[in-house]
């Protein structure tokens, strides 16, 4: 939130028309408009699926006009009404970012300065669309874009300016223009667009030498050729990566190729695999599949796409289920054939057991499943399958397969690669992964991008962390979604699923003098209430919820009976499927257990978007959940930015449900995105300020310590801080006179110091958003008695804060402060209505508090106080059983408790006619 306003004066600026569409174009006008140029009119493409193109969506939110034409020319003429609409506003200058439809030559010339546009080569070079996929096929060695002039041919107008850079030699469409044509093109167009305000754009025509055009590739003429060398096979598949996929024949098949890199040294040892038109057959190899040129060089296949739409890695191309089937040997079907023998004798009942026979669909019973294990070890030499086993493959076909790939040892887990971040401290070394967690692994993001994760006692760097891209969300929701359609969870006995949870909170208390360390560098959480709360409410959460798991239960409904038949209607709970979580900073690991744990017990799988200033617990949590053997796929985590990662999570239309705890601002956005999308499931924790009423009839030795830890609990990084303090006039000045001596004796210091009792803020920027709450407290006329400082010492730390005299208008008054502020009101004696009435006067409801020995006005003002969790003669008083969770703008739905299996589940009510 900005509390200061700044008013900037600007000279040179221009009216503009934005023709466009996309983030990107979003960028760009947002931009301008904070250089100050004024838009006075947007021009983008009709709404898809109900949504809103994102140049619309801000543009609308800022009040500018938003035109949405579906076209401008109709049979290569322009449409009157469109080319009025257009010249009515004004325009002095046309800029089109990404503008995917033609544009009439009286649009493009109307305006004083014309029009200028963006385009993601290096001009004259690839001209036409397809331009950054043309730069990877044809191996360019720089790439860049341009921003001309617009005239009547396709992208021959003459050039404003141009950007260039190197590409790597596993550079990809997406990386190319996440790290350079999508953050420096926005700062080009704002730069092209002052040059010619300021009348210094230069207008250089066109060399026609080194010209080039290439249309746009479609699929059937995407085959890669494999005989020639390995660098222009390389080339021609990252160029093609995404859209529309570069493809060869494998077993008689098109098979797309993705994730292409050049392959250093040795390729590993691997399994042929004969492919059409290649110069030797490729490997499958552990690492994906190695493709051989014609120059004797190698690159390196990361995942293959089927005709059907499925992808897997390449890795598993001769995995049943993953790709092709297993080859029997003469031997595996000789046992195929007594297994046969096996089904023949417990189906006594069906007359030919063929690939298609169903074992449970053809009679089978759970004693059967008994019977069929135990046959299979007696004549498979003690072959050791499990019960689980025939559940999960109930067709004669996928159990054979399943059993073949048992006797030959390549279902043995697969050992999980981790390089980790390590680190002397605490008198222990911790480990921690810092790579994106997708399907089960940790592997970099898809750009390649990182950033840094500080420390807030030194603000030193702990370690670089994965910045996940709007790509890799799509693959982990890819996998969360395999998970829970064909993947073991969706088909787990709810008592196993239990067992997995359970095991998973054993692991977190086995490492939790680790999780606690991370969460104190990372967060800045003083180490014994790391310990306490961060880490050991997470272990509880988990093991809460595991014992929800199979005590999920519908219910008989009585119906009016339709004679002469009769009616049997029932409900049955289920999950939701794919399910997002997106967690705030303060709590870090706690706030992932409380929705993940709930969300697990219920039977979904998930995709967690850790904040991007706490993402290590995190990414140990996932690493942990592994060990504890939870299948791949059913939980990912993400860290990465909310712009990015958080936004996709929300538009994604795979993802059924996505729980998130943060600011009411964000809270809106991500619930107005989730039902543009695909109307998902939405519960959000939000803002709060949470007021606490002390009576004078209190006891104030427990108001006081209470009372400093409804603010000061975790540096006041709390949810249901107390926001507001309302203390009763006649006990009003001892009470403060009492917390101020009791501040001067709270440790400030090193989290890590056993005896530390106030540690660093979270980051430097929240920090100094503290600093500004304060002083605008001190500038509107509240007093401050205590702190409202940053400590002079390394570090994020603020001194814990004191304000009285705090009028209800105020800012302070009314705008939670997240930190270790507290807020102090006075109250006439004896007035419990008009305190109330003051109490409610928020759009938050988050918690609330009261002080008083009188229980008839204890049980009177909690039915008045409007908010989710009222505590009454003690604060912060959570438990895993109690559902957590806000009325009005603190948001809906709950954490904790039943009420939390709840929010993951979906009721079915089933009639049956008897």
């Amino acid at each position: 939130e900005l509390w200061v306003f700044k008013t900037h004066h600007y000279q040179n600026k221009l009216k503009l028309a934005i023709i466009g569409q996309s983030l990107f174009g979003q960028e760009v006008y947002s931009n301008l408009r904070k250089q100050g140029h004024r838009v006075v009119g947007v021009f983008t493409v009709p709404d898809k699926d109900g949504k809103a193109d994102p140049l619309a969506v801000a543009a609308e939110k800022d009040g500018t006009p938003v035109f949405k034409f579906p076209r401008w020319r109709v049979k290569g003429k322009p449409i009157p009404e469109v080319v009025e609409a257009y010249k009515a506003v004004g325009a002095e200058l046309n800029v089109m970012p990404f503008c995917s439809q033609f544009i009439p030559m009286n649009i493009i010339n109307n305006p004083k300065h014309g029009s200028i546009i963006y385009h993601p080569s290096i001009l004259p070079l690839h001209r036409g669309a397809s331009a950054i996929n043309w730069t990877l096929i044809h191996g360019d060695k720089k790439a860049g874009f341009t921003v001309f002039w617009a005239d009547d041919g396709l992208d021959t107008g003459p050039i404003l300016l141009q950007r260039e850079c190197a590409v790597q030699p596993n550079d990809t469409v997406d990386t190319l223009y996440n790290r350079f044509l999508f953050p420096e093109g926005i700062n080009a167009m704002v730069e092209s667009v002052q040059l010619i305000a300021d009348g210094k754009a230069p207008q250089i025509p066109q060399a026609e030498e080194g010209a080039s055009y290439e249309g746009i590739q479609k699929k059937s003429n995407a085959k890669v050729d494999l005989a020639q060398p390995a660098e222009a096979i390389h080339n021609w598949i990252r160029g093609h990566d995404k859209v529309p996929g570069a493809w060869t024949v494998i077993d008689g098949q098109s098979v797309t190729l993705y994730g292409s890199s050049m392959l250093g040294g040795k390729a590993p040892d691997g399994q042929t695999l004969e492919i059409e038109g290649a110069s030797r057959p490729g490997l499958v190899t552990k690492k994906g599949l190695v493709l051989h040129g014609t120059d004797g060089k190698a690159l390196l296949v990361k995942s293959l796409q089927f005709e059907d739409g499925k992808m897997i890695p390449a890795s598993k191309y001769f995995s049943s289920g993953e790709g092709a089937s297993v080859e029997l040997t003469d031997n595996e079907k000789r046992v195929a054939e007594e297994i046969r023998n096996i089904w023949k004798g417990i189906l006594s009942n069906v007359p030919t057991i063929n690939d298609n026979t169903d074992f449970f669909k053809s009679g089978a019973a759970s004693m059967d499943v008994v019977r069929l294990v135990e046959e299979v070890k007696q004549k498979c030499a003690g072959m050791q399958l499990q019960n689980e086993d025939v559940y999960m493959y109930t067709t004669f076909q996928d159990f054979i397969q399943m059993f073949v790939r048992k006797l030959r040892g390549d279902d043995q887990k697969e050992e999980l690669v981790i390089d980790y971040a390590t680190k002397e401290v605490n008198s222990m070394t911790v480990k921690m992964p810092y790579q994106c967690f997708i399907n089960g692994k940790f592997e970099d993001a898809e750009s390649g991008k990182t950033y840094d994760t500080i420390n807030p006692t030194d603000g030193s760097v702990i370690c670089k962390v994965s910045y996940a891209s709007v790509g890799d969300v799509d693959r982990a929701v890819a996998a969360a979604k395999e998970a829970y359609e064909i993947g073991p969870w969706g088909k787990m006995n709810p008592r196993d699923r239990g067992s997995l949870l359970y095991k998973l909170a054993d692991l977190m208390e086995e490492h939790q003098e680790e999780l606690a360390t991370i969460e104190s560098i990372d967060s800045g959480a003083v180490y014994t209430l790391a310990l306490k709360t961060h880490v050991g409410m997470s272990i509880q959460t988990f093991r809460y919820f595991a014992g929800w798991c199979d005590k999920v239960q519908g219910k008989t409904i009585p119906i009016n009976q339709a004679r002469p038949n009769r009616n049997l209607t029932f409900t049955k709970k289920e999950p939701l499927g794919v399910c997002a979580i997106v967690i705030p900073w303060n709590y870090p690991l706690m706030m992932l257990a409380w929705k993940s744990a709930a969300c697990l017990a219920a039977g979904n799988t998930l995709v967690l978007k850790p904040a991007q200033v706490t993402p290590l617990t995190a990414l140990k949590f996932a690493e942990l959940s592994v060990n504890a053997g939870i299948p791949k796929g059913v939980i990912n985590i993400l860290p990465g930015s909310g712009g990015m990662v958080g936004q996709r999570l929300s538009d994604h239309p795979d993802i059924r449900k996505l729980g998130f705890t943060g600011s009411t601002p964000i809270g809106k956005q991500i619930m107005k995105s989730c039902a543009l999308s695909n109307l998902k499931k939405v519960s959000l924790e939000l803002g709060g300020k949470s007021p606490l009423i002390i009576f004078s009839d209190c006891d104030m030795d427990k108001a006081v310590r209470m009372g400093m830890s409804s603010v000061y609990f975790n540096k006041g990084e709390n949810c249901i801080a107390a926001g507001r303090l309302f203390v009763e006039e006649s006990i009003h000045d001892e009470f403060i006179s009492r917390v101020v001596e009791e501040i001067k004796k709270m440790k400030i210091g090193d989290p890590l110091d056993r005896s530390t009792d106030h540690g660093p803020q979270n980051h430097r920027a929240h920090l100094d958003k503290l600093l500004e709450y304060c002083d605008v407290g001190v500038k509107e006329g509240a007093t401050l008695v205590y702190g409202g400082r940053q400590v002079d010492r390394p570090g994020f730390f603020m001194e814990p804060t004191v304000f009285t005299d705090v009028e209800d208008h105020m800012f302070i008054a009314k705008e939670e402060s997240f930190g270790p502020v507290m807020v102090v009101s006075k109250f006439k004696d004896g007035d419990v209505d008009g305190v109330l009435q003051r109490a409610n006067d928020t759009e938050y409801g988050l918690a609330s508090g009261v002080f008083t020995r009188d229980i008839n006005k204890a049980m009177y003002v909690s039915e008045q106080l409007e908010a989710g969790t009222v505590f009454v003669n003690t604060y912060n008083k959570t438990d895993v059983a109690s559902p957590f969770g806000g009325f009005k703008q603190s948001g809906f739905g709950k954490d904790l408790g039943e009420d939390a299996l709840m929010e993951y589940l979906k009721t079915k009510a089933v009639t049956v006619e008897y």
